[in-house]
Formats: C-alpha cells, structure tokens, sequence
C-alpha cells in the first residue's frame, strides 16, 4: 500500500488501471513448501499442454504511464501464492482457487482505491463468475469471453400486472461466433493502438447480458475479425457499455504490460531462481522480488533527470533506440 500511495501523483485525479493474471516460477526439490505440477502457458499450445513443477504467483499490477517510455509499464503491489489440490491436501491446508485469490487482491485493491473508478483487465481464465459477478460498483472490467458464449438481452420493462418473480435475462441472442459469420451484419473498421503500435481493426460489436460470468450485468460485446493465427475472431468485453469499441480494445491490450514484468522480473531479479524452501522464505522472496521492481521504477520516476544516479547511460550505438527499458 506504502508503494501504491508513492505512485499517486503518477497517475493523475482520474481512473486507476489495473491487470490480474499469473505466473509460473520453476523449481524442483522434494522439500520445497507449495511446490506442485502446473501447467506451464509459455511452451504449451492449444493441442499440446506442457506441465512443470514450481510456483504459481497470482499478482496484482498497477498500469502507468511513464515519460521515459513509449509503452504501458505494470508495477506489482500485491501477490497470493496458488497451492494445488494435492499440495494442500498433503499439508492439511484449505485450497483456494486462482479465481478466489484474484478476487481477493481485488477486495484489498478496492479499499486502497476508495471512490476512484478502477478499470481492470483480465484474460479469458480469470473472466468468471468467481472474479466478475457483483462487482464493486467503482470497478470496470476489461475481459475476454469464448466465441460460443451464451449471451441473453436486457429483460423486457415488467408489466404493472405481472406476477410473480421478475425476470432477471431477456431472450436468447445470437453466439458471438454466429454474430461473426453472419453475413447481413456488416464489419465495421476503427484504427486502435494495440501492444505499442497503430492497427486497423475489423469488428462487430452490441450490447448483452452474460449471466454465467457477470449477473444481469448488461456488457458491451466487440467481435474482432482475426488476420493471423488459427482463431478467426476474438471477442471482447466490457462492464460499461458506454464505453466506444476502441476504448475497449485499447484498455484489454494493456494487460499485455504485466507478461513483459513477468519476462523481465524472472531474467533480471530471478524471480524464478530463489533457493527458498521453507514456507515463510517461499511466501516472502518472491514478493519481494516483485516489489523490488516496484521499488526501482518508482524510484527512477522522482527523480529521473534530476541526479547523476537516476540518469541512463549514454549509447550512440543505439541511435534507433526510443525510450528507456527496465534493464537501462
């Protein structure tokens, strides 16, 4: 919280962004406390999972922007250590899922943020009904959903002669995947700024309740025709339907900050390479790693330009270089 309170006056009087997802951190050792077999999502593929033993951090990072670089930078504030089924069953332990974590560094996050609007992106396994339903009413989600989705329109005004309970969904609406193939509706094109560079999107896009994952919650849905990969289109979401189609690509496309924290934190601070084995070691070194990096741009942010120890070296090998890395 201490470090949230210094990024302050770095992120304006407005909205707070936010991005939630996991990480893997190998490791092997018979002794190791919380180690289990977990499914590693940067060698596996969509036909081909891989599985590696090690720890899984759930975390939570702050979205700012820096003057110093071009692209969106994720601070890490807050961390929960995923425990599997075995593991905990092994050591007497209660289980939590990944979900139930999330959700709960989103409690504390909220009461950190007071009556400030949070807008938080999730990936597709961390949008569910454990995460996103009866949310807090200061909290925007930025999610992704599958393609077969089933998704109802906003009930019909209850007639003063009715009986009975209201009714909480309206009638079925078209799969997202329908929605895309169907050729009446036209494809409607917008340019967004997309993981640090400008793209002409095609999309589709109208407004749904997705009871399953959100309640009664009317969503924005945006259907964007995919050009590369083996997936023709993907589809997005958003808790606020006022919000344009664009603004809503360009707020999930941020949670692409916290995967380059997780590349950064585990080949510069060894994030991955602890020696811990014991429980309070396991829960504290890893953290720390995080908010070590927290720490370092935070500090690099006051007073950056303003002492020799706080300035980048100089390069004129890189005359093509703009802005500044975590590794300068």
């Amino acid at each position: 919280r201490w470090l949230f309170c210094r990024l302050l006056p770095f992120l304006g009087e407005g909205t707070v962004h936010a991005v939630i997802d996991d990480t893997l951190a190998p490791k092997k050792g018979p002794h190791v406390f919380g180690i289990a077999s977990h499914v590693d999502a940067v060698r596996s593929t969509r036909k081909h999972r891989v599985f590696c033993f090690g720890h899984c951090w759930v975390v939570l990072a702050v979205l700012v922007r820096v003057p110093f670089s071009e692209r969106t930078w994720a601070l890490p504030v807050l961390f929960r250590l995923y425990r599997s089924k075995k593991e905990t069953a092994r050591h007497e332990a209660d289980y939590a899922k990944k979900t139930e974590m999330a959700r709960e560094l989103l409690h504390v996050f909220v009461k950190w943020t007071g009556d400030r609007r949070v807008e938080l992106a999730l990936d597709a396994g961390y949008c569910n009904d454990t995460v996103t339903r009866d949310l807090p009413p200061t909290v925007v989600l930025f999610g992704a959903m599958r393609a077969d989705a089933v998704l109802t329109a906003k009930p019909a005004p209850r007639r003063k002669d009715a009986k009975g309970r209201r009714k909480l969904r309206g009638d079925n609406l078209p799969k997202p995947s329908a929605v895309a193939n169907d050729e009446a509706t036209p494809w409607k094109t917008a340019e967004a700024s997309l993981y640090g560079k400008t793209t002409r999107v095609r999309f589709k896009t109208f407004d749904a309740q997705w009871y399953r994952a959100c309640g009664v919650r009317l969503l924005r849905v945006v259907v964007v025709l995919t050009e590369h990969g083996q997936v023709p289109s993907r589809v997005f979401f958003c808790t606020d339907p006022r919000l344009e189609v664009v603004r809503i690509l360009e707020g999930y496309a941020g949670r692409w900050g916290i995967e380059v924290f997780f590349r950064e934190a585990k080949q510069l601070l060894g994030f991955a390479d602890s020696s811990a084995r014991r429980e309070q070691a396991v829960r504290r070194v890893a953290p720390l790693v995080g908010l070590l990096y927290t720490v370092l741009v935070v500090w690099f942010l006051e007073h950056h330009g303003r002492t020799f120890t706080a300035s980048p070296p100089l390069r004129p090998w890189y005359p093509h270089k703009r802005g500044l890395s975590f590794a300068d």
